[in-house]
């Protein structure tokens, strides 16, 4: 049963790499009819040298493909020896706890997200209210002399109340703006950097386990020779591993940094926005726009809405 899980696994990850090794084995193919490594036949037209480079390619490509088939069987074998318990992995606990801890604060930045731009809509959708109400008091203002005070100065309200909103919807639109920045770029790329470090723990790790189980074995002339050379692949791998390692906790390092520069200045600007749209406190909502440097579009213009521009 283990052994058919194992295959089944193993023929699943060969079946999402195959389309690159189907695109190159074509390649190989027009200058291999027969195949790479079968003898072809003797031709009695003289071989130029168009033919000697076309054989040349034909040979790096076969190599490409030898290699990557052998590291995709080694990383394979690794992945599923780690999966059933039965083989080590190399951990790095502080920087696994740094890695789960950036998803999952990825995963609650997402969510704010999400519901920053759900009240952006509903903000849109108020103002657009507030601005028809506003006009509606304004056109029964002029229509109903007994009644013409009362409607003034509710068709005021309105007008107010809809300047602030934009205001206000301005700062929120900054807010949305700059989490999404953070969550879909600066996040994102340190997070490419971690699945590449992934990528070459487990490489790392299958090449070491096969330099474990060669220097296990017996010693003759032949071993020696694999057992050098898995030694010096190894190696390679190491250096990688290590490399994209330190990579991974400088980038998590400079994305702390830059969290917390950043949300600073945001949930600054997202406090003082609402607390004084709420409060009906226009001027202190004005200066929050200007301490930020945040710039409304000019009324009636074309431009599309702060939602539109989402």
């Amino acid at each position: 049963m283990r052994r058919a899980l194992c295959q089944e696994a193993m023929g699943a990850q060969l079946m999402v790499l195959s389309p690159q090794m189907e695109m190159v084995i074509m390649q190989i193919t027009e200058f291999y009819p027969s195949g790479p490594g079968r003898q072809q036949p003797h031709s009695a037209a003289p071989t130029g040298p168009g033919d000697e480079v076309a054989r040349g390619i034909a040979g790096e490509k076969f190599d490409i493909v030898k290699k990557w088939g052998i590291n995709t069987y080694k990383c394979t074998k690794q992945l599923l020896s780690e999966r059933f318990g039965r083989g080590s992995r190399t951990v790095d606990l502080e920087l696994e706890l740094q890695i789960e801890l950036l998803r999952d604060t990825k995963r609650k930045y997402e969510s704010i997200l999400q519901l920053g731009r759900a009240l952006t809509a509903h903000l849109y959708s108020l103002l657009q209210t507030q601005h028809a109400l506003g006009d509606a008091f304004a056109d029964l203002s002029q229509k109903s002399p007994e009644l013409q005070e009362e409607f003034g100065y509710n068709a005021e309200t309105q007008k107010l109340l809809c300047k602030n909103g934009e205001t206000l919807l301005g700062a929120v639109n900054f807010f949305v703006s700059s989490i999404n920045t953070l969550v879909t770029k600066t996040m994102e790329d340190t997070l490419m950097t971690v699945k590449q470090y992934e990528a070459a723990r487990l490489e790392y790790d299958a090449y070491r386990t096969d330099l474990e189980e060669l220097s296990l074995g017996p010693r003759d002339a032949g071993t020696l020779g694999r057992l050098e050379s898995a030694q010096a692949t190894f190696q390679t791998h190491r250096e990688k591993y290590e490399k994209l390692r330190g990579d991974v906790a400088i980038k998590l390092k400079f994305l702390e940094e830059n969290k917390i520069k950043v949300m600073h200045k945001q949930l600054l600007l997202f406090h003082n926005a609402v607390s004084a749209y709420f409060a009906g406190n226009q001027q202190q909502l004005e200066q929050t726009l200007q301490q930020f440097n945040i710039k409304l579009r000019p009324p009636g213009s074309e431009k599309p809405s702060w939602l539109e521009e989402q």
